[in-house]
């Protein structure tokens, strides 16, 4: 817990979570029981010492050396995911945590393409999913909407496919848009542009990982080549002032991470981060927290985080959870909603 002064009022925000991926939340209590229960072999402590135990694995996670390095632990953990009841408990078990830092809206990121190349059917990814957030929703009071994330680290063509068997549900608004993650290095946007075009012609709604390891190019790119509407991690605006520009007046949500930032070594410390240039600057962004069962950070230290570096004012807050809700795709109503409970909590505080 940070002792900063404005501390009550980072906790009181009602909060939009718009960078999170659902498989970036499996603990490995989860992740060792489920892989029990399914039967599924992990690494063996020979083959690699973080799997001896919970504590060596969550050691393990506070070590990683880069992206590729936490992916490589990531797609090992999400092996144990097998019936729909296990994405049911993974993302119901995210939400319960979610709704504990004030957490209003999720829009949360699903990544089919990692269990059907492992024999695991769309709709049981979907349906788990969907399930537990109906279920928050009706339990909880948090409003969510699914987003598709494609992998790029596999062949468009694999992209392609996995938009294809999810496009019912992109039409119906069950899910409500597309995004792209992954490694990012090597593979650039304009890799995607076919099936970015495609769901841009059906009015789905789009955004993409980019300048989170790689350059500013692949942030130009992804508006460019794939006419994103949002873009996550979004770091590297700084190198392009002129790109920096037409994301503030085109008012482009950025979903910032910033401990995966520091924890992935895209930046040596959260201070480092451009969280006071893209305020003054008009760069509307947000804060979350990634994939934080690796990252230890859930979205409220993430928010402790950048408070403890740059020392905001409550102004600065306001405009921070007030882009985030204006960001966010959920309806209109519930934007109103949300406008409101921030409102009454900055009355509070004034």
């Amino acid at each position: 817990m940070c002792k900063d002064p404005l501390h009550d009022l980072l906790v009181a925000l009602p909060k939009c979570e718009q960078h999170l991926h659902l498989e970036g939340t499996l603990e490995p209590p989860l992740l060792f029981k489920l892989a029990s229960e399914n039967g599924v072999s992990l690494p063996s402590s020979q083959d690699d010492p973080a799997f001896t135990s919970v504590e060596t694995l969550l050691e393990r996670y506070q070590g990683f050396t880069s992206l590729d390095d936490f992916l490589h632990y990531y797609f090992i953990g999400m092996t144990v995911l097998v019936k729909a009841s296990d994405f049911e408990a993974l993302a119901w078990n995210y939400l319960v945590r979610a709704k504990k830092d004030n957490v209003a809206h999720a829009e949360v990121f699903f990544d089919p393409q990692a269990h059907t190349e492992r024999g695991i059917d769309y709709v049981t990814v979907f349906q788990g999913y969907q399930t537990a957030c109906k279920r928050a929703t009706a339990e909880l009071g948090i409003s969510t909407e699914l987003i598709v994330c494609f992998l790029r680290h596999l062949p468009p063509s694999s992209a392609e496919s996995t938009y294809n068997s999810a496009l019912k549900d992109l039409r119906s608004g069950a899910i409500a848009g597309i995004g792209l993650s992954s490694t990012e290095k090597g593979n650039p946007p304009k890799l995607f542009q076919s099936v970015y075009t495609a769901a841009e012609r059906l009015g789905i709604r789009r955004t993409a990982h980019a300048g989170e390891e790689a350059d500013v190019s692949y942030m130009r790119g992804a508006l460019e080549d794939l006419h994103i509407q949002r873009v996550d991690h979004g770091i590297r605006l700084p190198e392009d002032p002129m790109l920096m520009a037409d994301f503030a007046r085109q008012k482009i949500l950025v979903t910032m991470c910033p401990v995966s930032n520091v924890k992935l070594r895209c930046v040596e410390s959260v201070s480092d981060l451009p969280i006071k240039r893209y305020l003054d600057e008009g760069v509307q962004f947000s804060i979350n927290s990634d994939d934080p069962a690796y990252f230890g950070a859930y979205i409220q230290a993430n928010y402790c985080a950048v408070q403890e570096a740059f020392k905001l004012n409550i102004e600065d807050w306001q405009r921070i959870a007030s882009a985030s809700i204006n960001g966010s795709w959920c309806f209109a109503s519930r934007k109103q909603e949300l406008q409101a409970e921030l409102e009454a909590v900055m009355a509070s505080f004034q």
